[in-house]
């Protein structure tokens, strides 16, 4: 499901010297526009770090989905941070890979649409849901983060 290039602006990534890294811990932090050609860049982004980093095949590919879904619901329901973006963060720790997408909030808080056989979407933190062993949301006064664990049992709690 990897997109090829693509002519948008790069991913703006934290600077190396700000990332988070110990042993097999690391995370890593991307800021990119708030539209919808976003997706593919973090997408890419997403993929390339975790297969450098060894993670297993089959978690790269459901973090690559469960990444694409939030960071569309991100620019399709949601407002953009406050300097026009959205913060997209993942962080890999023994083999389970956290992803977070952090926007300016909507007018609603981000939970799964009932089930439809005939909407033509819709279904987006259902597959959250499905390929995630957690999953959650946070809000507060300057947005909205949800967040999703794949790959294994998280410690992460929802707050």
């Amino acid at each position: 499901m990897s997109a090829g290039p693509h002519p948008d602006r790069p991913v703006r990534s934290v600077p190396a010297a700000a990332r988070k890294s110990s042993g097999t811990d690391s995370s890593r932090t991307v800021r990119v526009p708030w539209r919808a050609t976003s997706v593919a860049q973090v997408r890419r982004t997403l993929v390339e770090d975790l297969e450098s980093r060894d993670v297993e095949s089959d978690v790269v590919d459901e973090a690559e989905i469960v990444i694409s879904e939030l960071v569309s619901n991100a620019v399709r329901h949601a407002r953009p941070l406050s300097d026009g973006n959205l913060r997209v963060h993942w962080k890999v720790k023994s083999g389970v890979v956290e992803v977070e997408v952090t926007d300016g909030g909507g007018d609603s808080t981000p939970r799964p649409a009932p089930r439809t056989i005939w909407a033509p979407s819709g279904r987006g933190l259902r597959i959250v849901r499905s390929l995630a062993h957690e999953w959650g949301v946070t809000e507060d006064r300057a947005g909205c983060t949800v967040w999703a664990s794949v790959g294994g049992p998280s410690r992460r709690r929802s707050r």
